[in-house]
């Protein structure tokens, strides 16, 4: 029996535009095991691949100026170089 790779078939079902059943129909794929294996693949970190944020990193003249987030749209963010690193991940996740 071939392994499933499930990851190609959760992309592949994202870019269809298929329900998940009718998707699972045409690949021959059980749907109660497709919903499992799409729920794991929801709980990875927003690194495994749901999206990405583009960032330019730029060297500050000075550390105490902190850092200022820019997004494509003109928005812009500045928090104190003294800002915890981790509050800053979470916050970066909730933006994502």
């Amino acid at each position: 029996m071939a392994k499933i790779d499930w990851e190609k078939h959760i992309e592949g079902w994202r870019s269809s535009g298929l329900s998940q059943a009718l998707y699972c129909r045409q690949q021959g794929l059980n749907p109660n095991t497709f919903s499992t294996r799409l729920r794991a693949h929801r709980g990875l970190p927003q690194a495994a691949g749901q999206s990405l944020i583009p960032v330019r990193v730029e060297r500050a003249v000075s550390s105490s100026e902190g850092l200022v987030l820019r997004t494509s749209l003109g928005h812009r963010l500045e928090v104190p170089a003294t800002v915890s690193p981790r509050w800053l991940a979470e916050l970066l996740q909730c933006l994502g």
